[in-house]
């Protein structure tokens, strides 16, 4: 049985080059729901999400990263980047199954081609990245990091080169196969949070605020009235953000 995903808590404050990058603040991240944390670049989103999932991030951090399980974070976690960062070398099965190869694990190739058949690659499943559109490797990227089976979810602006087709169905597919995840999603995109968010953030020089989220439930319809608004005001958000101005 999959581990039961937890609330995680980010309090303090970090500075990167001997200058404030964020804080002091407190951000918290609802058990079992997407949160999407918007914002200018430049103002430390990326930097959270890598305090999260305990990576280097060249700077100092004052503060503690917390589950509400009080369980330790470590192996509880799949990141997923901007950039799909498959292995030219492997075809989709190959890159899907690498994590488990790399920990000297039994790799479960029949899970594997599961969600590979989830995704729509089964023909596909034995080509390399560099035969695959740009939708065709965030899906294969999705797959891998479904295949660590694990109860967080880190994702740094997964879908923001594709096209506005293929973003909305990796939102969609996305949002089915990470349900009953604690997932954190760092964006851009006043449209991509408005759908999937339902906490949503917006982190600037001046902090870290919460806006309203719609009383609907996820993944909303691009063109719902409920949708619309909450993008609007996140829109307005951003314009007006310190940093933009």
């Amino acid at each position: 049985m999959r581990e039961v995903a937890p609330a995680i808590t980010l309090a303090g404050s970090c500075e990167m080059g001997g200058k404030p990058l964020f804080g002091p603040l407190t951000l918290t991240i609802p058990a079992r729901g997407w949160t999407c944390l918007l914002g200018p670049s430049g103002v430390g989103k990326s930097t959270i999400l890598r305090l999260i999932a305990g990576l280097e991030i060249g700077g100092i951090f004052d503060g503690t990263v917390t589950a509400s399980d009080g369980t330790d974070l470590t192996d509880r976690i799949a990141y997923m980047a901007q950039n799909d960062l498959l292995f030219p070398w492997l075809d989709i099965t190959g890159n899907a199954t690498l994590g488990a190869r790399m920990r000297g694990e039994q790799a479960d190739y029949d899970r594997a081609a599961h969600l590979i058949e989830q995704v729509g690659l089964t023909p596909y499943a034995a080509q390399k990245p560099a035969t695959l559109s740009g939708g065709q490797r965030q899906r294969a990227a999705l797959v891998r990091t479904m295949m660590e089976n694990r109860p967080i979810i880190l994702l740094d602006e997964p879908f923001s080169a594709l096209d506005a087709r293929t973003r909305a169905e990796m939102q969609e597919l996305a949002a089915d196969l990470l349900t009953g995840r604690t997932v954190l999603l760092v964006t851009h995109d006043p449209a991509e949070a408005a759908r999937l968010g339902t906490t949503l953030h917006l982190l600037d020089e001046s902090g870290l605020a919460t806006l309203p989220t719609p009383q609907t439930p996820t993944i909303r319809e691009i063109d719902a009235p409920e949708t619309l608004a909450c993008q609007a005001r996140l829109f307005r958000a951003l314009r007006t953000s310190p940093e933009a101005a």
